[in-house]
């Protein structure tokens, strides 16, 4: 089997690539990260350096594959509409584009559960809930942009597509969530907002690469469809912190704030970050205020009874595996 993943040198994308490489798989990838890419090489890839935005060269990329997993997006709390753009949303028109050109047999499209936040408390959200009004920020929003493209291709050029909506990744390689958190230990405490009651959903990234296997031989049934994927174990936000830094062997040093108090801060770093000739990310952000302190789980029924999905590690083993990477990694470094 032939597969090309997108964003290939992010957490997922490279956590997908090592499986299917395992397995046998000739693996193509692509992403921003050259030397990440050189490494996969070494493991057996082909690595095209690509941007998203580039028409040409991802329909290029998808000639001669059966599976396609565009993994590749701007994930990130703060930017540029316009970077966000290019990225979620012409990105996945161009991956679409080169899918339909090359009559690629699958496509497996990782999308976000962010589209469903807007600041409420909601548990057990499936894939057919409501979609608030206002996208939160413009990574959801063009998420979601995307997803009316991936549907339209569906609904109007039988496109064989499938998609997740994966919560909190976590694991090797993961820069974003886990980083964060331990980079904010080390410069004082960790903020606690409202207690860190929120009870919220994390996926172990093996997970994820699991439910994207099973998207690519799923039965034709699934197509079209869109899948909602964690570990299937929610935790308050309390918790997780105090299990992983445990499992990583650092001081857990709770600092407690209100969420009015937060989101006062986060207000003023953005109209900060937003003046012009500021190219600053915000240290707290409205959206990170509300993720961090507002509880939000998501239904898996639909993967569990038509993917046949089930999560293969637990939250506490995945939470020990990232520990013991990271504490290799940061050793021998």
């Amino acid at each position: 089997m032939k597969a090309l993943i997108t964003g290939a040198t992010g957490c997922l994308g490279r956590n997908l690539a090592t499986r299917l490489l395992r397995e046998g798989w000739e693996v193509h990838v692509t992403g921003r990260n050259e030397s990440i890419g050189a490494l996969l090489e070494n493991q057996g890839g082909r690595f095209y350096k690509a941007d998203l935005g580039n028409k040409e060269a991802i329909t290029a990329l998808c000639q001669g594959k059966d599976v396609i997993f565009h993994c590749g997006a701007l994930s990130s709390p703060w930017g540029k509409y316009s970077d966000f753009y290019r990225a979620n949303v012409l990105g996945t028109n161009n991956v679409i584009e080169g899918c339909l050109k090359h009559d690629v047999k699958r496509l497996v499209h990782v999308s976000t559960p962010s589209i469903y936040f807007d600041f409420k408390e909601k548990h057990q959200i499936s894939e057919a809930d409501l979609l608030p009004e206002k996208p939160v920020n413009h990574y959801a929003a063009t998420k979601h942009e995307a997803e009316h493209f991936i549907d339209a291709a569906f609904k109007e050029h039988n496109l064989p597509v499938i998609t997740i909506r994966p919560r909190a990744i976590f694991g090797p390689y993961d820069t974003a969530i886990m980083p964060r958190i331990i980079r904010a230990a080390r410069n004082g405490k960790v903020p606690h907002i409202n207690g860190g009651n929120a009870l919220i959903d994390a996926t172990y990234v093996d997970n994820v690469v699991e439910s994207l296997l099973l998207c690519a031989s799923a039965h034709e049934a699934a197509l079209g469809k869109k899948y909602n994927i964690t570990n299937g174990e929610p935790i308050q936000l309390k918790d997780l912190l105090r299990l992983s830094f445990s499992a990583l062997g650092l001081p857990f040093q709770p600092k407690y704030i209100s969420y009015k108090t937060a989101y006062r801060m986060a207000t003023i770093m953005e109209a900060v970050a937003s003046l012009p000739g500021i190219s600053w990310e915000p240290v707290l952000t409205k959206y990170g205020v509300g993720v961090f302190s507002i509880g939000q789980t998501l239904d898996i029924s639909a993967a569990i009874r038509d993917l046949g999905y089930k999560p293969i590690i637990t939250l506490d083993q995945g939470i020990r595996r990232f520990a013991a990477w990271w504490k290799e990694k940061h050793h021998a470094a």
